[in-house]
């Protein structure tokens, strides 16, 4: 009876020790799950890598479209503006990066709604970066266009027309935000990215209306 009574105990102390280390696992957990942005995907379903080549093909609509978005004079040499080629398939656009406001090493991959510059990898005769920027108000349009020259990194006042963000639209669609957050104290006017239609060429600019894009890994 007496050596019953110890197997007992030692059974008794055993579920102890096991509760107390599975209440100790759970008691360690973090309260709630991360609910960081989800990832920005390319057309194969992969993450965007930051740094990584890709290009943004524009979904067609009322006024055509398919084409990718590439760098073309306007009405000067320089700066270029960024355009919508005319055909998917024909041109399918230069390919670009896409570098986070926070360093490399702490983000890998592109995500939703957060501040990313955008710049084409891509040679041009502008003695300037080949970053998105939006430009101030055109004087004959009254529009803001989308243009080379902006600058990459150094998040802050002095960059803060060169950031945008890229928001989930539609089914398998995304759209390219102007509304950056990297600068607290900067009075911006937010807006999507969208197209201007004038004398046949489709320029980017500051819009109502998105222009729905996809990402294919180059």
């Amino acid at each position: 009876m007496g050596s019953d009574m110890r197997v007992n105990s030692l059974k008794s102390v055993l579920l102890l020790c096991v509760l107390s280390s599975s209440t100790h696992g759970i008691s360690s957990q973090p309260a709630g799950v991360s609910t960081s942005n989800p990832a920005v995907l390319d057309t194969d379903g992969h993450e965007i890598q930051t740094g990584s080549k890709y290009i943004i093909l524009a979904a067609q609509d009322s006024n055509g479209g398919g084409g990718g978005l590439a760098l073309a004079p306007k009405d000067r040499p320089c700066p270029l503006y960024v355009t919508v080629e005319n055909l998917e398939g024909y041109n399918n656009g230069l390919p670009v990066k896409f570098m986070p406001s926070a360093e490399p090493r702490q983000q890998a991959i592109i995500t939703q709604s957060t501040d990313v510059n955008v710049a084409f990898y891509t040679a041009t005769i502008c003695v300037q970066s080949t970053a998105w920027k939006l430009g101030s108000v055109d004087e004959t349009t009254g529009r803001r266009y989308v243009v080379s020259g902006g600058a990459t990194g150094r998040p802050g006042a002095e960059t803060v027309s060169s950031w945008f963000r890229v928001e989930k639209q539609g089914g398998s669609g995304y759209r390219l935000v102007f509304c950056p957050g990297v600068c607290s104290a900067c009075r911006v006017a937010c807006g999507n990215v969208g197209v201007f239609n004038e004398n046949g060429k489709r320029w980017l600019g500051l819009t109502d209306e998105p222009l729905v894009v996809r990402f294919k890994k180059v």
